[in-house]
């Protein structure tokens, strides 16, 4: 993994020119919440190309244009093209390309990369996180403490207030919160320390994989309802935090909103 984790650097980086070049045109999926790029395309499109070079019996997750390779090989990548799309169309720095290798259903190498920032997030299984290079952990910080990451569901907004009530009563026992507008540099940041908390609601895999990874490797937790683990195979909800005192503090904030076996599931759809 070693070797192999160097060889994604310099391709997330040979893709960042593409990120870089800002000429794009804007297309609507679903609203003016949820947009699309052709920057998005291009850079998934180099993406999968090279890194099926590097392990050509591989399969492959993607979020745009409804990309979904064979996931029955021992190999698949999870990618996100644009994490932070509408940051990356308004010219926000908050965006950033996410690049996951699961090796038979588990996450083995991660990598998160903010062009814009020069920020290159890294991890292998076992073999810790850094950020451009250099070993990266979370924060020792108590609840109270804390700064949460979170969001309201944009895409779908009728699930906006189940969310706001758990923000909320988090925001009053938390000292503060904060909205990006990228799960995967929200979850490294909360790797290196900047913050200390997270949720968010119907996230999907190609959104998290990579930061997951990072974050684990960095001391953290993630999981999903209740502390379930992560199967990357449905949209999930995320609950993260720098130690699992404050994550299960924070999943009881959850938990007083939300019953997953009283819910219908229509909201783990793709």
């Amino acid at each position: 993994m070693d070797i192999l984790i160097g060889k994604v650097e310099a391709i997330v980086r040979e893709a960042a020119k593409i990120f870089k070049e800002r000429s794009f045109e804007i297309k609507y999926k679903e609203g003016f919440e949820n947009i699309v790029t052709s920057a998005d395309i291009k850079v998934q499109q180099f993406l999968c190309e090279q890194l099926r070079n590097l392990i050509p019996d591989c399969g492959f997750i993607c979020e745009e244009e409804d990309v979904c390779y064979s996931q029955d090989g021992m190999f698949v990548w999870v990618i996100d093209p644009i994490d932070g799309t509408t940051n990356y169309a308004r010219g926000i720095s908050e965006c950033c390309i996410s690049v996951a290798l699961m090796k038979n259903s588990e996450v083995v190498l991660g990598v998160v990369y903010n062009p814009m920032k020069d920020e290159m997030f890294t991890a292998i299984k076992g073999g810790g996180a850094s950020l451009n290079g250099e070993t990266i952990g979370v924060s020792q910080r108590g609840f109270n403490d804390g700064i949460l990451c979170t969001a309201m569901c944009v895409y779908e907004k009728r699930y906006a207030k189940l969310c706001s009530d758990i923000i909320f009563d988090a925001y009053i026992a938390c000292n503060d919160v904060r909205r990006f507008g990228s799960c995967a540099l929200e979850l490294c940041y909360l790797a290196m320390g900047a913050c200390e908390l997270y949720f968010e609601f119907k996230v999907k895999p190609w959104d998290y994989a990579a930061g997951y990874l990072i974050l684990k490797e960095a001391g953290g937790i993630l999981t999903g309802f209740a502390g379930d683990a992560l199967k990357l195979d449905t949209p999930a909800l995320l609950v993260g935090a720098n130690n699992k005192d404050n994550h299960d503090i924070l999943m009881t904030y959850v938990m007083k909103y939300i019953n997953l076996n009283e819910c219908n599931y229509e909201w783990r759809k793709w």
